[in-house]
């Protein structure tokens, strides 16, 4: 390294030094582990993504997971959700069928994911990043976007360095690592996040974002899924750099306003705002089973478990909803929806449940199923559930009944009260 006005820092002693005086290691700590970038301390927009969460998590609250390939998710007939870095060195991946997983990979610990555990440790991680900046936009539980512009004299460095401080102090104290990207922009800074995990720290400077662009496949891009890939490629576009030789016209004529876009994404340009506290849009819950199933008697108590699972974190939230969605998956993988709205708004599980089981009741003329599901969507704060009026008369003792049933599973646990629908039909896969 060399040049007089450029600085590096240490990521583990954080000492800064005159980049002529560094040659691999650190002066002060003997570390190797040195970050030199001529824009280092004129960026502002990161990207951090926590390494390998779920796994992550698990290993540190067990020892004995350490050294052993882990993977997070269902059962045979479930999903891979995540998996440690070992893992991935057999070929384990995100999204892969578990048993193709365990087929990769069959001395693998599987774990079930314990998802309310990994929810409050991204939230402690949240606000940590919220006492460097407001100005944090969580993509999920494990990572997000920060905007330290003017954040200089608050810290009293740079957002590199704050940056930097953040990682140790987050591996330190929560054995944990992440992963930071730094650059002008979002687009190029979730790239950055990306390049040197795990317990990275890349930088993508404005200067040399086109260059850096240019060799990477058109993959890269957000948004460009499978399917536009082959579109590209059939126009003979499969790198960032065929997209530059196009008129911004030219891509519109092709691709319409997804032209525009990759236009602007191809030269490293992306005006979008760090925006905090996007809306929730829907609250969830799904479950893959062991085996295809495809009555009523043995789905219709697992839909029930997930409305009252649904229902609950739509109370935690603070919220009800006026939309339910039905998902189901068929044993050859085809994605069945089926959704109702224009209804009162409703936190109830007994209500959500008895739409979702109308949804379902025409389902059930041949197909079975792997995977059911369930989502309340159109939210809204929970002021406005479940008010009744002359016609519906018995909300009231239904909000009763949630409420006390509730009560109950805070004192003396989730297993407490169980309503009878939900003793019935096969225990889920996950």
């Amino acid at each position: 390294m060399s040049g007089a006005l450029l600085r590096v820092f240490c990521r583990d002693c954080l000492c800064d030094h005159d980049a002529s005086a560094v040659t691999d290691r650190c002066p002060a700590c003997r570390s190797p582990r040195l970050l030199v970038h001529p824009e280092r301390d004129r960026l502002a927009i990161a990207h951090i993504d926590c390494d390998a969460f779920y796994a992550a998590v698990e290993k540190r609250d067990n020892a004995a997971l350490a050294d052993r390939p882990v993977i997070i998710g269902g059962g045979r007939r479930g999903v891979v959700s995540t998996c440690c870095y070992i893992a991935r060195t057999y070929g384990v991946r995100s999204a892969m069928p578990m048993f193709k997983a365990l087929a990769a990979c069959p001395e693998a610990v599987v774990i079930k994911p314990r998802m309310d555990h990994y929810v409050t440790i991204g939230r402690e991680i949240k606000q940590r990043m919220l006492t460097l900046t407001p100005l944090v936009e969580s993509l999920s539980i494990d990572e997000a976007f920060l905007d330290l512009a003017g954040t200089e004299r608050l810290h009293g460095t740079s957002p590199a360095l704050t940056l930097a401080r953040l990682a140790r102090d987050i591996e330190r104290e929560m054995r944990l690592t992440v992963s930071v990207g730094l650059a002008p922009n979002k687009f190029l800074a979730k790239i950055a996040s990306d390049l040197e995990k795990p317990r990275g720290f890349s930088i993508i400077g404005a200067e040399e974002a086109a260059t850096f662009l240019a060799g990477r496949p058109v993959g890269l891009i957000w948004g460009v899924g499978k399917a536009m890939q082959e579109r590209l490629a059939r126009d003979g576009i499969r790198l960032i750099g065929d997209l530059r030789r196009h008129s911004e016209a030219d891509l519109m004529r092709r691709y319409g306003t997804e032209g525009s876009r990759l236009h602007r994404l191809a030269r490293g340009e992306d005006q979008r705002k760090v925006t905090p506290r996007q809306p929730v849009k829907s609250i969830s819950n799904e479950t893959t089973f062991d085996t295809d199933i495809g009555s009523e008697a043995e789905l219709a108590p697992i839909l029930w478990r997930l409305c009252e699972k649904v229902a609950h974190r739509l109370t935690q939230a603070g919220l009800c909803g006026g939309a339910v969605t039905l998902k189901l998956k068929t044993s050859d993988f085809r994605t069945v929806t089926r959704s109702r709205s224009g209804f009162a708004p409703t936190r109830l599980a007994i209500r959500i449940h008895e739409i979702a089981h109308q949804l379902l009741l025409p389902e059930l003329r041949g197909p079975r199923y792997r995977l059911i599901g369930v989502a309340v969507s159109d939210l809204r704060p929970d002021s406005e559930a479940d008010r009744g009026d002359l016609v519906d008369t018995t909300v009231r003792r239904e909000v009763a009944a949630a409420d006390a049933i509730d009560a109950i599973r805070r004192k003396f646990g989730s297993a407490a009260v169980v309503r009878g629908i939900g003793l019935a039909g096969r225990t889920p896969g996950k």
